[in-house]
């Protein structure tokens, strides 16, 4: 049996009517109006899956929807140890994390031993990835890939794809990237762009010229990935 998700979100905010606001209405003639934001629609979960994908341009409630619908899947990571392995579950052996490391595509053993502000954007997002799915059999992740080149952000699809499938966990990326449709291969996915629900590889016409894999392009071969 399918599981329906359904969600009515109204979002306001208010304009402060301050001395810079006010300067920048007058100059360039615009209106004081109130920010309304409306979203409205339906996600319909199949009965067995373990990937979800909520996509869509910036501004189109991605990650107002994920919240509203899964608000209680979001890890919410602090990094307070001098490094970055100590900030893991304290329930994982270090076999267990070790893998966790290599599956996201944090493989550099000596950065494991820095902190987490030290670390790069990239870094810091498989550390992320590393921990959420550390944490729970069931994680969302916010900006999934946002912040790596894109392939790197199809090494961690992929890698992801195979650790979550593998370790039968439910993951729920949010993103504005369309070309991880392909490479993460969701069971199920929500275009915020349309507001409608697809299944499978239903994408795969619609993204058919980013299906083409960045490892075939550089003559590389991304299929070793062992999880």
């Amino acid at each position: 049996m399918q599981d329906k998700l359904n969600f009515d979100i109204e979002r306001k905010s208010e304009i402060e009517e301050t001395f810079r606001v006010s300067k920048i209405i007058g100059q360039f003639d615009l209106k004081l109006e109130h920010s309304n934001e409306h979203f409205v629609g339906e996600i319909t979960l199949p009965q067995e899956w373990n990937i979800g994908v909520i996509v869509g341009p910036s501004g189109t409630g991605k990650t107002t929807i994920a919240k509203e619908l899964f608000g209680d899947k979001f890890s919410h990571n602090v990094y307070t140890h001098k490094s970055v392995i100590d900030d893991m579950p304290q329930d994982k052996t270090i076999d267990e994390i070790g893998k966790m490391f290599y599956a996201v595509g944090f493989g550099s053993t000596p950065s494991w031993l820095k902190p987490y502000s030290v670390l790069s954007n990239g870094e810091k997002m498989r550390v992320d990835l590393a921990n959420s799915m550390l944490k729970s059999d069931f994680c969302i992740f916010d900006e999934f890939t946002s912040v790596v080149d894109r392939n790197v952000a199809q090494t961690m699809c992929i890698a992801t794809n195979k650790f979550v499938k593998k370790n039968n966990k439910k993951f729920v990326a949010v993103s504005c990237h369309y070309d991880v449709l392909d490479w993460l291969q969701p069971d199920w996915y929500f275009d915020t762009g349309q507001m409608k629900c697809f299944f499978g590889k239903s994408h795969a016409l619609k993204n058919n010229l980013q299906s083409e894999s960045v490892a075939d392009k550089n003559g590389k071969s991304l299929g070793s990935i062992i999880i």
